[in-house]
């Protein structure tokens, strides 16, 4: 069983910088992909960005230019840096792993609140 832990948000003023992480434990192996998807009230769930285990990144066209995801494959974790935050980026940020073959986990979400 994979479970994946985020850590990372919280308050943070608008402008402001902000890391999340998630770890990965259980078993993961071969091709996979991890990513960030984010939830605001009222909304649906929308993708932040993912990357595959080979490093290929991909970006939603909202954030493209503020965000950067990264993983250490040795370690299991992902990392998403989000800078010059907006009132609007203030969600529950969820972490997930696509591990193939019908393999779909999420984190339990970390909340990151932005304040103007």
């Amino acid at each position: 069983q994979v479970q994946l832990v985020e850590s990372g948000g919280g308050l943070v003023q608008a402008g402001g910088s902000l890391r999340l992480s998630c770890a990965a434990s259980g078993s993961i192996f071969g091709f996979n992909v991890m990513g960030w998807y984010r939830q605001a009230p009222g909304k649906q769930r929308e993708l932040v960005a993912t990357i595959t285990s080979g490093g290929r990144t991909f970006y939603a066209d909202s954030v493209e230019d503020r965000i950067t995801i990264s993983r250490d494959n040795a370690k299991n974790t992902v990392s998403l840096a989000i800078d010059s935050l907006k009132p609007e980026d203030g969600a529950v940020y969820y972490c997930n792993l696509d591990a193939g073959a019908g393999r779909y986990y999420w984190g339990q979400g970390t909340q990151v609140t932005v304040s103007s």
